[in-house]
């Protein structure tokens, strides 16, 4: 069972009223997404990106908009909590009722840990499938809106298993995303990858980046590539100790 709370260095996260918990994936996309002064979280859940990237980007403005309800109040008191407070606001409210009253064109960089779920078997939890499941964000959704919000330089980064990997940049290509980096994400050297993190621009920029990350090295320590780019949240050993 989860804990009732995550602790980074500069704030707290409580989740026990959220679905779906910190974890690993939001923790990658927060610390590698792209930024801007005026970022949007789409499905921001605990408030983990939005605070993540409000502490990365000083003098941005963050955007966090979220579906339910409960998860919505825990993240604005996260919000409330953290040294970011005057510049994190949370909304309740579905990304597709949000837009219509966004004008065109307003964020310089959107992220988004969508529910990527595809017609797989419903998790009897109401809300944590409300998470998980992409019945109610489908990535055509989530691009067009995305694309339409989005400044023409912005940059929109999300992350996905690797198995919709191809259903993701068909659906980016359709709303006239391009696919700007690519970053395969791997548990340890000797598996296959989880998950992709993403990047699409609305103007076709060449070389595309493709790479592969490995979270965990042979002795199952974290790499040298995940400890360096997480960093500034993690607390260390000696750092979680001291707060028991």
């Amino acid at each position: 069972m989860a804990n009732d709370y995550f602790r980074f260095k500069q704030f707290t996260l409580w989740q026990q009223h959220c679905a779906m918990k910190v974890g690993t994936d939001g923790v990658l996309l927060g610390a590698w997404a792209e930024g801007g002064q005026r970022i949007l979280d789409i499905g921001t859940g605990t408030g983990l990106i939005a605070l993540m990237m409000a502490q990365r980007f000083p003098m941005a403005d963050v955007t966090a908009v979220e579906i339910d309800g409960a998860a919505a109040k825990q993240a604005r008191e996260n919000v409330v909590a953290s040294p970011f407070a005057n510049r994190v606001e949370v909304i309740h409210k579905d990304i597709q009722q949000f837009a219509e009253n966004c004008p065109d064109e307003c964020f310089d960089a959107i992220v988004s840990n969508p529910p990527y779920f595809v017609n797989s078997l419903k998790n009897p939890d109401a809300k944590r499938a409300l998470a998980r499941h992409n019945e109610n964000l489908s990535f055509c959704q989530l691009f067009s809106i995305s694309y339409r919000l989005l400044a023409p330089s912005g940059v929109l980064s999300v992350v996905a298993p690797v198995e919709v990997k191809s259903d993701v940049e068909g659906e980016a290509s359709i709303s006239s995303f391009f696919l700007q980096c690519c970053l395969q994400i791997k548990t340890t050297p000797k598996k296959q990858p989880k998950r992709c993190l993403m990047k699409f621009v609305k103007q076709l920029i060449q070389p595309i980046s493709q790479e592969v990350a490995v979270l965990q090295n042979a002795s199952d320590e974290r790499s040298d590539w995940y400890r360096s780019l997480t960093n500034d949240f993690y607390l260390s050993e000696e750092e979680l100790s001291s707060c028991k």
